[in-house]
């Protein structure tokens, strides 16, 4: 399958001797392509040529006391090999491959569901990952485990040892996607989306001209290879822009810059520009709402797994921001017209198996940000909201089956009976030194799920879970940008009177709330003088913190608020949909309804 790779002739002979004692020392082809002047795919070839592949051992979980069925294997360079191949049809997922804080675990869970659904369908498993600390290595799971380096020398051996079907690459996130090519072009069956479709969805210009041709509606993007080039992108494109490397995880190294100057120390620090990875410019919609859609395409039938309303500010990476399903600031038309986008795009991109779409909505247009043919971070959330095993579907469907074969074809998550929040738990009061806001670079270690039939109920018990209780009385602190200084903010603080609360806001935001009836006490910015609101912070004399950010200057002043809340624990907003829903959680805490029932309770009858 797909073009052999060229090959470039290694500078100097070397002998069978050589290459096995450079293997057996644990060079890489890729090293020593690098030593040698040559490429990995040539050093490889002269490798199999010669006579030189690793064998696998085996790790014995019994410890010699009685047969093991549940053995793992890894790789070395000696002579007798101990895993015994099968005859049966075979699938290998490559997992995730090692975290770290800010790549989280979600993966693994869809890895692990993607086993269990092969085994279903009486398919041996295989999976290759490297990471000790996740259930997809967990010999039991699987049945068959290569505790392996995620890289295409040691896939590609396992692949010509064990020759499977085929090789599911989409559920590991980003690490085993960037192998989707390089795999190809040496044979291996991808299963799922082609490498083409991931590769029209990754490089934004091409992406770009697709959504143009489906008359989708997007921010204005550019691509950079320069310094220049990016500074021409942003003035061209308007400030802010959000900048980001292309083919990254976790959001790492995403930027939101308010200036030219911004945008020239980013692109001049630790980011690798080179025509294969361009660094990607795109307008960022400040004071959006945002939304995420997980959804499961067979080639002809697409079935929405969810539409997540993002409770925070449009910009904040998926994997910190708290969502919401259903979605409840959110029109039934604008979500029809979200469903409709998301199926146009998986038929565009021929995406067979699993397909993540970022959208955000301001003056009710919905734009489409990013669109990511695989697994995502909110899997496990929206298969536990609806009782839709997604990752399940995804891999019968890459195996061959239909969204009819398997009754989920008519699946409506509107049906669902309960609303379900996921909250995200940050390591800040551990790292005194780390950056505290959110923004496209992900942040969390965790997150945790509160599942109510009442929104309120919700997303008090998502709070309870990460461990930020909300109070039921005490003084409110609130400063508004001057765009929501409007019937929304109001409604919110005139709750929060209704419910008990005292107010205390700076200047401007106090002049607003004293024009339209609501009485708060003035205090100062923090760089107007003392008593600030950091002082009232650390007295204890606050119990909740609203700040609304609009532009550079007023995320400098949140930082001193944000670090004071954080370290006093004390609830901190900076949209107003999180204030909205704090109020509506307050007021499930104080009327005592609060109830504890088992997932299973509300998947009574799950798929």
């Amino acid at each position: 399958m797909g073009s052999k790779p060229k090959h470039k002739p290694v500078a100097k002979p070397v002998s069978e001797q050589i290459l096995r004692r450079a293997k057996e020392y644990g060079f890489s082809d890729r090293q020593l392509a690098h030593l040698w002047r040559s490429t990995e795919s040539t050093v490889r070839q002269l490798r199999l040529n010669l006579g030189v592949v690793p064998v696998f051992k085996t790790v014995d979980t019994c410890a010699a006391e009685f047969e093991a069925f549940t053995p793992y294997h890894y790789s070395t360079y000696e002579r007798e090999n101990e895993s015994h191949v099968s005859s049966r049809k075979k699938v290998m997922i490559l997992g995730g491959g090692p975290n770290r804080i800010g790549q989280g675990i979600e993966f693994d869970y869809c890895c692990v569901h993607g086993v269990m659904a092969l085994k279903e369908e009486g398919v041996e498993a295989l999976m290759v990952n490297c990471n000790p600390e996740t259930v997809s290595t967990d010999y039991d799971v699987v049945d068959k485990l290569y505790f392996e380096p995620l890289t295409l020398e040691d896939v590609l051996n396992i692949c010509d040892h064990e020759q499977p079907y085929g090789v599911i690459i989409s559920f590991g996130g980003q690490t085993p996607l960037k192998l989707a090519k390089p795999l190809e072009k040496h044979g291996v069956r991808i299963l799922g989306t082609s490498p083409e479709g991931i590769d029209l969805a990754e490089d934004r210009e091409r992406f770009g001209s697709l959504l143009q041709q489906l008359g989708i509606p997007h921010p204005e993007f550019g691509t950079a290879y320069s310094v220049d080039d990016a500074v021409r992108a942003a003035e061209s494109i308007g400030f802010p822009v959000l900048v980001r490397p292309s083919y990254v995880l976790g959001g790492r190294a995403m930027e939101i810059c308010y200036n030219r100057e911004a945008v020239q120390t980013y692109m001049k620090k630790a980011v690798d520009v080179s025509p294969e990875h361009p660094v990607l410019i795109d307008r960022f919609l400040e004071d959006a709402f945002e939304f995420d859609v997980d959804a499961v395409c067979d080639g002809k039938d697409v079935l929405i797994g969810g539409v997540m309303e993002h409770i925070e500010e449009a910009g904040i990476h998926s994997g910190d921001s708290s969502c919401v399903i259903p979605p409840y600031m959110i029109s039934a038309a604008n979500i029809e017209i979200i469903k409709r986008h998301a199926v146009k795009l998986a038929h565009a991109l021929n995406v067979i198996g699993l397909i993540n779409i970022q959208f955000a909505m301001k003056d009710d247009v919905v734009y489409v940000l990013e669109v990511n043919p695989r697994a995502s971070r909110t899997v496990p959330f929206v298969s536990k909201a609806t009782g839709i095993p997604l990752a399940k579907i995804a891999a019968k469907v890459m195996i061959g089956r239909t969204l009819e074969d398997l009754g989920v074809k008519d699946f409506d998550f509107r049906t669902v009976k309960h609303i379900s929040v996921k909250e995200s738990v940050f390591p800040f009061s551990k790292f005194p030194k780390a950056p505290i806001f959110l923004g496209p670079e992900m942040r969390s270690t965790g997150e945790v799920m509160g599942i109510s039939p009442e929104f309120g109920g919700a997303v008090a018990k998502a709070q309870i879970s990460a461990g930020n209780a909300l109070p039921v009385e005490g003084r409110l602190f609130i400063s508004v940008n001057n765009s929501d200084k409007n019937d929304i903010t109001l409604k919110i603080v005139r709750d929060y009177v209704r419910l008990g609360f005292s107010i205390v806001a700076t200047e401007g935001t106090a002049r607003f709330l004293r024009e339209n009836g609501i009485e708060s006490d003035r205090v100062f910015k923090v760089n107007e003088g003392r008593p600030n609101v950091v002082d009232l912070v650390k007295n204890g004399e606050i119990q909740v913190v609203i700040n609304t950010p609009l532009g550079e200057e007023s995320r400098y002043d949140e930082y001193a608020i944000g670090w004071a809340a954080i370290q006093h624990k004390i609830p901190f907003m900076t949209t107003l949909s999180a204030s909205a829903a704090a109020v509506r959680a307050i007021e499930a805490q104080r009327s005592e309804s609060l109830q504890v029932r088992s997932l299973q309770e509300y998947q009574k009858e799950p798929l």
